[in-house]
């Protein structure tokens, strides 16, 4: 996601320094014209603006807030911004620690997957001051096509994890009626029309279909290899269930979905686009019916 995005801010004609601790990535963004940092304070020291896109909420904070971190280096009113999906609270605590060195934070999490962010489509969630926000919109709009406000900090992150924890049930959703379509006899392309014409339609179903040569550009055509994996969906519904439990939010299918994710990594799909549950549900009843099958043969005394 992150070096998408990096190619095409190049692209738009900004002037880009990048740190990642995978040497490869910074390889091929030099090749892009971008500008290499030895450290995150390197990276930091002497720009305008920081953009970060990590994994997890301790990678967050690490950047940020560790030895040698961004508030360590970056200088005086620079914004910064965080990409990643994290807790909003992570993300608000960064944020109070940068207003006492006179730093600017805003979040900005991301939605529309990776080919969204090949293309510069990227839905950005904004959380932040609106003068921070409007200092933003034209870095955003380099590497996305719809960029929303959605109030203080941290208020992009609770829009985010909103968001995924209804793409993961409506994922699952769709990967069960495809398996029980087919199950019943019925031809995936003929389902497929049907339910993007009816009450049924969502994206999962019309934009990033599940089954395996619907779509030609999506993951579970490429043998579900790229993508948003099924380890960062769990992350978030994960993140999703703190943030369920912290407020006294009941999220029963919410916490479902986290569990299915997580069964479908212990299955073997840590790495597989979170599309790969169409996979899982197919065995999964397979898994049942030969547990059925030999059951049937017992004789109970």
């Amino acid at each position: 996601m992150g070096g998408h995005m990096a190619r095409n801010l190049l692209k738009k004609g900004y002037a880009l320094t990048v740190y990642d601790v995978n040497k490869l990535a910074m390889t091929n963004l030099a090749e892009a014209g971008a500008k290499c940092a030895a450290s995150v304070a390197e990276m930091s020291s002497n720009v305008e603006v920081v953009i970060s896109m990590l994994p997890s909420n301790q990678h967050v904070l690490d950047v940020y807030t560790g030895k040698d971190g961004v508030l360590s280096a970056a200088k005086e009113n620079a914004l910064l911004i965080d990409s990643s999906t994290v807790d909003p609270s992570v993300d608000q605590s960064i944020a109070s620690q940068a207003r006492e060195r006179n730093l600017r934070f805003i979040d900005s999490p991301v939605s529309g997957g990776v080919n969204a962010a090949e293309n510069g489509t990227l839905t950005y969630m904004v959380g932040g001051s609106k003068t921070d926000f409007d200092h933003a919109k034209s870095i955003l709009e380099a590497t996305g096509s719809r960029i929303v406000h959605c109030g203080d900090v941290g208020m992009g992150q609770a829009a985010k994890l909103c968001n995924n924890m209804l793409l993961a049930i409506s994922m699952i959703g769709t990967a069960e009626a495809f398996n029980l379509g087919q199950r019943l006899g019925l031809d995936a392309k003929v389902l497929v029309d049907i339910v993007n014409s009816s009450s049924g339609r969502c994206w999962s179903s019309e934009l990033y279909n599940p089954v395996p040569g619907i779509l030609p550009n999506v993951p579970s055509s490429k043998n579900y290899e790229g993508g948003f994996g099924t380890t960062l969906m769990a992350k978030d519904l994960g993140l999703a269930q703190s943030a369920a439990t912290r407020t006294q939010t009941p999220i029963p299918l919410g916490s479902l979905a986290h569990q299915v994710y997580r069964a479908v990594i212990a299955q073997g799909y840590p790495n597989k686009d979170f599309s790969v549950v169409y996979q899982f549900c197919r065995e999964v009843y397979i898994m049942h019916y030969i547990f059925l099958e030999y059951y049937n043969k017992i004789n109970i005394i």
